[in-house]
């Protein structure tokens, strides 16, 4: 029986539509079932209901909403180390506020709802860094890739009472 989901991804949102088609079904189960979910950056895109990147392409839906090239005037993509400003509370971000986070990114997502945006960084403008609603989550940042604090992340989601 699987108790958490993990959805990485590095790539471009159709191609990862196309390929997570098969998976579809499950993924929605998980969710629905109220076991935790986190998606790791095209994993936090794909939980969109769409992308600029790929027009015509829907994505999960889980997240309501749409995903957007970062703004003009920035290096894309955004690749480095950001400071994490928590907004909002979330169970994976439990003691962390202010660490720093490894990014790699071209596009960002918008969500509909301000309310589960759990983390934001500035990039050119306030970017969403990481969303959280009841046993879904998501970072736009890689924790795997963002040694301590990266690893606290994943404990905590890890963590998490099912």
């Amino acid at each position: 029986m699987v108790k958490y989901l993990v959805l990485p991804g590095v790539g471009a949102f159709g191609s990862a539509m196309e390929n997570l088609e098969p998976f579809k079904d499950v993924i929605n189960e998980h969710v629905n079932d109220d076991k935790p979910f986190l998606g790791i950056c095209l994993g936090q895109q794909v939980l969109m209901s769409s992308s600029e990147e790929s027009p015509g392409v829907d994505g999960l839906g889980l997240f309501k909403g749409h995903v957007e090239k970062l703004p003009e005037g920035v290096k894309i993509p955004h690749m480095g180390w950001n400071r994490l400003d928590v907004c909002n509370d979330s169970p994976i971000l439990e003691g962390i506020d202010g660490e720093y986070f490894y990014f790699v990114h071209s596009y960002h997502v918008m969500p509909d709802d301000d309310e589960i945006v759990a983390g934001t960084c500035e990039y050119g403008n306030s970017v969403v860094a990481s969303l959280s609603k009841n046993n879904l989550f998501s970072t736009q940042f890689h924790p795997e890739k963002s040694g301590k604090a990266g690893l606290k992340i994943l404990k905590n989601f890890t963590n998490l009472e099912i």
